[in-house]
């Protein structure tokens, strides 16, 4: 597979890793949810690796930095998707390790977009 330069990025790399882990946990929901919570957890998850990788092309830190804020605001979206899958009983069991990770790529990102902003 090609390496594209995004692909060494750490934040990357466990974001993706949260993607598998959402579309896995989803496949357990019932089909009734398929145009509900499941698509709206797999675009949010789908939405953070994405902007990080549309955001390393851009020409500077500051537009990197705002594609980090945009990642950071998927990241909230699907924390909050996942907290309502958990107390509609889907997602029990998985929810503190997902919640860990996407605490992890938060802390992550807000600590590289500090550095993307201060590091002209």
């Amino acid at each position: 597979m090609l390496k594209l330069p995004y692909m060494k990025l750490l934040i990357w790399q466990k974001s993706m890793k949260l993607v598998r882990t959402i579309y896995e946990v989803t496949k357990k929901f019932p089909r009734s949810e398929t145009y509900g919570l499941i698509s709206q957890m797999r675009s949010a998850a789908v939405s953070v690796p994405s902007n990080i990788a549309e955001g390393s092309q851009r020409k500077t830190n500051k537009d990197f930095a705002r594609f980090l804020s945009i990642a950071r605001g998927s990241l909230a979206e699907l924390e909050t998707q996942c907290i309502l899958a958990a107390d509609i009983g889907y997602m029990r069991e998985e929810l503190q390790d997902v919640l860990s990770t996407i605490s992890e790529i938060a802390r992550m990102m807000n600590s590289f977009s500090q550095r993307l902003t201060t590091n002209h």
